[in-house]
């Protein structure tokens, strides 16, 4: 996800833990880095539970990895959990599965987006390891009702399957000052300011946005492109003096770019990725009670099918331009409840109990 996970806090993979552990369970997460980091153990404080979180590093020759069973395993028994989650990507769903099936205890999955999709999936044999893991797990969590009809219908799922979208920390996303945000980020003051944030790739989608604000650019001088994220080397920004760069900012930032934009975008392809995930950034842009476009792909489409200004067509640069002018000169916001992440965790614990 583009984050440490233990360090930085972020999102799903650190908050159905966290929260968990809220409610008084006693939770331990596991993180196997693919990359060479520093080792944790550490533990988080929490008001009722306990929140340990372990880190592993493959180190710099990578042989490392080679031990991660055995560690987990070691873990796993000495912890003796009553539920084994398997999280991230399909290797790490397969060996929890691996692990739980050793151990005899409770196996459940959670789907933060489609991982076939992933470039880990090609590893030969994966892929049918995964399913199979799905498959026969006691409890499946999808991050949208596309991909939760995945895998009841083509994965065939035996277990319990439920729909929890990856939502917001309302501590960090809300409404703030437009003006205030622009000044602590040095945007322009008094311009007309669209953007994005997240991982900034051909792939998923961002020329249409690049290509829209060029052709806006031309009958709208007084027209911004915000961006923060990492760039793909293969389809940079526009050089363009109305195009703002600023990195790759702090999660805990984010909030803060959102609030200075006229007009937010959310962008999607239409592929397997785009049609079963569901962007975090939705809810985020929303809780900051500002204007935005979104591709019309995958569950997006019958979340926003009563707001027809939110949606434009996928890898259509047109359509997105149209859209955009129509949120800047009759602005819209998105104004139905957002669950958090505390809500989330109280489904999750009532499907775990449950098994």
């Amino acid at each position: 996800m583009g984050h440490d996970v233990i360090v930085d806090k972020y999102a799903r993979l650190y908050e159905q833990p966290y929260q968990l552990a809220q409610l008084g369970n006693d939770v331990l997460g596991v993180c196997l880095s693919y990359r060479n980091c520093s080792k944790k153990d550490e533990i988080h404080t929490t008001e009722k539970g306990s929140l340990r979180w372990i880190g592993l590093s493959s180190g710099k020759s990578r042989l490392p990895i080679l031990f991660y069973p055995l560690h987990l395993l070691k873990i796993a028994r000495d912890f003796k959990p009553d539920v084994i989650v398997g999280a991230s990507d399909c290797l790490h769903v397969v060996l929890a599965y691996q692990i739980s099936n050793k151990l005899n205890i409770k196996f459940a999955v959670d789907l933060y987006d489609h991982f076939e999709s992933f470039g880990l999936a090609r590893i030969p044999f994966l892929k049918h390891m995964y399913k199979s893991a799905i498959r026969n797990a006691c409890a499946v969590t999808c991050v949208s009702e596309p991909l939760m009809d995945l895998i009841k219908n083509v994965y065939k799922a035996k277990g319990k399957v439920l729909t929890l979208h990856s939502t917001i920390d309302r501590d960090l996303f809300y409404y703030k000052d437009k003006q205030d945000c622009r000044k602590q980020l040095g945007l322009p003051l008094h311009a007309q300011l669209i953007g994005t944030a997240g991982g900034l790739s051909q792939e998923k989608g961002i020329e249409p946005i690049y290509n829209a604000f060029l052709d806006m650019k031309k009958e709208n001088k007084n027209l911004h492109l915000v961006l923060a994220g990492i760039i793909d080397s293969n389809c940079p920004p526009p050089n363009d003096i109305n195009v703002h760069y600023l990195g790759k900012l702090p999660h805990k930032d984010i909030a803060t770019l959102f609030c200075a934009l006229d007009v937010g975008i959310i962008y999607l392809r239409d592929t397997p990725y785009g049609r079963y995930s569901f962007p975090q950034k939705v809810y985020e842009i929303a809780a900051c009670k500002i204007p935005f476009v979104v591709t019309n792909v995958g569950v997006m489409n019958s979340l926003f099918e009563k707001y027809e200004n939110l949606l434009y067509k996928p890898d259509d640069s047109i359509d997105l331009a149209i859209q955009i002018k129509k949120q800047l000169s009759a602005p819209s916001t998105y104004n139905h409840s957002i669950p958090d992440w505390k809500s989330q965790a109280k489904a999750l614990e009532e499907l775990y109990v449950s098994i």
